[in-house]
C-alpha cells in the first residue's frame, strides 16, 4: 500500500481568447487579478483562428489569445472551482446572449500542462462539479510532449514556447515556495 503524500502546489494558467484580444483583456484583467491574485506573466498575443473556426459565428473574426500566468502557487484542487469562476466572468461578458471572451483555466506542474473542461471526452478525468480535467501536454526530455488528442494551438511552436517560459518561473517559485 502506497502512503498518502502531500500534494505539490501548481501554477494557474489561464489561456484567455477572443476577437480584438488586447482590448478584450484590458477590460477583464482587474477581474482576473480580484479572483486568482497577482499576475506575474502574459504571453504575446497568440493566434488561435488558424487552428480552427469553432468559435468564429459566436466570437467573430481575427480571434487571438494569450496565456497568463499567476503568480500564487495554487493547489491542483482547485481547479474545479477556477473552472467555475471563470464561466461566471465569461457570462458577465456576453453580449446578445454570445460569448466574446472564452477563459480555459489550467495548470502547470513540473511535469505537465493540465486543462479543465465542462465537455467529457474519452481522454478527460471528471473531478466533481460538472467539470474534468485533461492531461494536454507531458513536460519530457527538456521540453512538452503534445498527445494524439492535445488541441492543436498547443501543439504550436509559440505556444509551447511560451508555456515554456511559465514552466521555467514556476520551478522558480516552487523552489522558493519549498524551500522557506
Amino acid at each position: 500500500m502506497g502512503n498518502v503524500r502531500k500534494v505539490e502546489l501548481v501554477n494557474l494558467v489561464i489561456f484567455v481568447f477572443g476577437s480584438y484580444i488586447d482590448y478584450k483583456y484590458l477590460e477583464i484583467e482587474e477581474e482576473l487579478i480580484k479572483n486568482f491574485g497577482e499576475i506575474d506573466y502574459i504571453s504575446e498575443t497568440l493566434d488561435f483562428d488558424k487552428f480552427t473556426y469553432y468559435y468564429t459565428n459566436e466570437m467573430g473574426q481575427k480571434i487571438q489569445g494569450k496565456l497568463v500566468s499567476f503568480k500564487r502557487l495554487i493547489h491542483p484542487g482547485s481547479l474545479v472551482n477556477i473552472k467555475l469562476i471563470t464561466n461566471k466572468i465569461e457570462k458577465m461578458c456576453f453580449v446578445d446572449g454570445k460569448r466574446k471572451i472564452n477563459f480555459d483555466p489550467g495548470f502547470i506542474h513540473h511535469s505537465q500542462f493540465v486543462l479543465a473542461s465542462t465537455k467529457h471526452w474519452a481522454n478527460r478525468i471528471y473531478i466533481s462539479n460538472g467539470i474534468y480535467a485533461e492531461i494536454t501536454l507531458m513536460y519530457i526530455d527538456g521540453k512538452f510532449i503534445p498527445f494524439e488528442h492535445t488541441y492543436p494551438n498547443y501543439k504550436d511552436e509559440k505556444y509551447l514556447e511560451e508555456l515554456t517560459k511559465i514552466r521555467n518561473m514556476y520551478l522558480k517559485k516552487r523552489k522558493e515556495y519549498y524551500n522557506k
